[in-house]
């Protein structure tokens, strides 16, 4: 029998991801991958998979999979409850999911996304050599239904060296992010960098994997007239002109009209996307300025 999840149910959004697939900013293709990359390479190295093995990123729980000839898997990111078969499961550990057993996920009490990975891999067909799911551009599998049926890759020669990870779980507060001034800082009204790096920015409920619409002081464009469309990266802090940013996330656009003020540290963009509307994001200039000197 071959090994492989069938989707009974995905809650409000799950879908298949891996590292992404980048190179192809030329031909107008985004990186995509995991909206926190840091949870799916955590739990390809539980298993003893290779990072970028593709799972399944879950927003805000409510999946349901039944295994097909049996699966070692484990769930990293926002903590959804588990169960296997009924019995409940922890995350952040290898969980044994037997023949016919059915997995269910929980809404997290914190963060946003949760990664289901099982050993061996998602094994959907790559696009231009990933298997990730690009919202935007609608590149790679669909999303998932139920009546998918997911295969799995043939498992990797080396066993797991650990059963279990203690790991913190997301967040439920405010979060912190570092985030270095510019491109475009000089196109906004003096003290907005200085506003953007001490006032608190709430996530709004505008949020998926292409960004996340924020709600906070306005930053003020200065009358510079109009900035032809460049380009954007993941963690841009794109401001339209109602003063209030959007933070780019996966699934951005490749191009963009209105200036960045920042963009937010790669090593925080995890963080970043496992933030929920209603918490409140706060900026930190990074590098973080010498000591005695104040941020602009």
């Amino acid at each position: 029998m071959k090994r492989g999840l069938d989707v009974l149910r995905t809650g409000p959004l799950a879908t298949v991801q891996d590292l992404g697939r980048p190179g192809h900013a030329a031909l107008g293709v985004g990186v995509s991958g995991a909206a926190d990359p840091g949870s799916l390479r955590l739990a390809n190295r539980l298993l003893g998979n290779p990072e970028g093995e593709a799972a399944i990123e879950v927003t805000f729980g409510g999946l349901r999979v039944r295994c097909r000839g049996g699966v070692f898997a484990a769930v990293t990111g926002a903590p959804a409850p588990l169960l296997v078969d009924g019995r409940p499961e922890a995350p952040c550990s290898i969980l044994h999911v037997p023949d016919g057993a059915e997995l269910r996920m929980g809404s997290p009490p914190s963060g946003l996304r949760s990664y289901l990975a099982v050993r061996g891999g998602i094994a959907v067909p790559p696009v231009l050599g990933s298997r990730s799911t690009d919202t935007l551009a609608g590149l790679g599998p669909a999303p998932l239904k139920p009546g998918d049926l997911l295969p799995v890759g043939p498992p990797p020669a080396a066993p797991p060296l650990l059963d279990v990870l203690p790991v913190r779980a997301p967040a439920s507060g405010d979060i912190e992010l570092r985030a270095m001034p510019g491109p475009r800082d000089d196109w906004f009204a003096p003290g907005a960098l200085g506003t953007l790096f001490t006032a608190a920015y709430t996530v709004t409920s505008e949020i998926d994997r292409v960004g996340m619409r924020l709600d906070g002081p306005g930053l003020n464009h200065a009358d510079r007239g109009e900035l032809p469309s460049e380009g954007t990266v993941t963690g841009a802090l794109q401001v339209p002109p109602s003063g209030q940013p959007v933070l780019f996330l996966a699934d951005h656009p490749l191009t963009g009209g209105y200036p960045v003020i920042a963009v937010v540290a790669a090593d925080d963009i995890g963080r970043a996307a496992q933030a929920r509307p209603g918490q409140r994001l706060r900026f930190r200039p990074h590098p973080a300025p010498p000591l005695g000197k104040e941020t602009p």
